[in-house]
């Protein structure tokens, strides 16, 4: 790797690890911040299905920005965005207010992430590209993996315990003033290279020419449309697991009050990113077909959730999530390295939120109907369903390998197997 192309990368990680650590110091009590507040289930998972919508609304004006404005832009309106936000929820939550408040708020929430959903990695790629860099994908979007994997066990460790010694609010504080820090670094080392942004269309012109090249270089390339196709049951099932895993445990350890378990919860599956981000270059190392391990990778994943259904012990469940984030996060990596290997760099940010949009349109349905579930017949059942749901990506990742795209045998081992 050249100098140029390690200088990227440290920028990379360096936002990445920020970002992170920023984000994560709620989410090992997010769910649990939400219930105090006074909502049921059904209406914290109903909120959280509102953030889920918020990012399906904004993912394309935001990709906008993006390809249109800079990738640098859109990660700063991001930090400032989600800033705010935060700070809204801190507010509502100290004035126990009624949950269509709690709607309001979370879509800004998910405005703020669309800013950064495609656009940092459209950032790297295209100027690890510029910087002359060659090599697979898989390595460098790993060691971002790997990073914030560490970040998040940094944050929600440390969000769990000071929520203990404090209140469930004071993370959320935290959270704010870490975004905060992030727009200064952001601001000082992030610059778009290898990029030329498209400036000339007006707004709206802009947001009906990224939707339709979103479609058509996302939707209508067979190979990219069904590996989008799977997002929505992978993705909207792995977000409620995340949150539904906070008061699942702690109905398991017997005390509704040990937030740090809570933490514990996302700090485990923080270390588990952590080595399936290192997994994950060394797995492709052994599989010649992306494909491959993307269909490994959801499908135990999907048995294990089934499995933790009937979980009824504490640390059993601990070691099951444990092992269900691992093949998680070893997916993650191929998956990133894939669809960027079919798509071209002027569509890039676009087509990448695009698929964001898909994958968060799922949350927006299965949030809501997991949380009814786990108010109907408690949190193991509900995600014993969430395993079933998550095998319905199984055999659309089975019809992108049928394509028989280049990008799924990219950069692999010569003398690995046909898989």
């Amino acid at each position: 790797m050249s100098p140029a192309a390690r200088k990227i990368q440290r920028i990379y990680l360096t936002l990445t690890l920020g970002n992170t650590v920023a984000a994560s110091f709620i989410w090992g009590i997010n769910t649990l911040f939400l219930l105090d507040a006074g909502l049921s289930n059904l209406e914290a998972f109903a909120a959280n299905a509102f953030f889920t919508a918020g990012m399906v609304l904004f993912e394309v004006p935001t990709g906008v920005v993006a390809d249109g404005w800079g990738r640098r832009v859109s990660f700063l309106l991001g930090t400032v965005t989600l800033a705010v936000s935060t700070y809204f929820y801190y507010v509502l939550w100290q004035l126990s207010a009624p949950f269509w408040w709690w709607a309001l708020v979370s879509v800004l929430l998910g405005l703020g992430f669309t800013f950064f959903s495609g656009a940092v990695e459209a950032w790297l790629v295209d100027a690890l590209r510029f910087s002359g860099y060659e090599g697979g994908l898989e390595a460098v979007l790993g060691r971002g993996v790997m990073v914030s994997g560490i970040a998040m066990l940094v944050g929600s460790v440390a969000g769990g315990v000071i929520a203990q010694v404090t209140n469930l609010g004071v993370p959320f504080l935290i959270r704010t003033g870490v975004l905060l820090a992030m727009f200064v670094v952001a601001f000082r080392l992030m610059h778009d290279v290898g990029f030329t942004p498209e400036r000339s269309a007006r707004p709206l012109q802009a947001v009906r020419t990224v939707l339709a090249s979103s479609v058509e270089n996302g939707l209508k390339n067979p190979p990219v449309r069904y590996v989008m196709l799977a997002a929505p049951f992978s993705a909207g099932v792995g977000i409620y697991v995340f949150y539904a895993l906070q008061p699942y445990l702690l109905e398991l350890f017997g005390d509704r009050t040990a937030y740090s378990v809570a933490g514990l919860a996302a700090a485990v599956v923080a270390g588990a990113e952590v080595l399936g981000g290192w997994l994950a270059p060394r797995i492709r190392r052994l599989v010649r077909k992306r494909t491959t391990i993307l269909v490994i990778s959801v499908g135990v994943a999907a048995l294990i959730l089934v499995v933790l259904g009937f979980t009824r012990a504490f640390w059993a469940a601990l070691a099951l999530l444990t092992l269900w984030a691992v093949v998680d996060a070893a997916g993650v990596p191929v998956r990133q390295a894939y669809l960027n290997d079919m798509i071209a760099s002027t569509q890039r940010a676009t087509v990448l939120s695009f698929d964001s949009l898909i994958g968060s349109s799922g949350g927006v349905v299965v949030q809501p109907l997991l949380g009814r579930a786990a108010d109907a017949y408690g949190y193991a059942a509900s995600l014993a369903i969430g395993g079933v749901i998550q095998l319905i990506s199984v055999p659309f990742l089975l019809a992108s390998r049928r394509q028989g795209p280049p990008a799924d045998l990219a950069n692999a081992p010569g003398n690995a197997d046909e898989l």
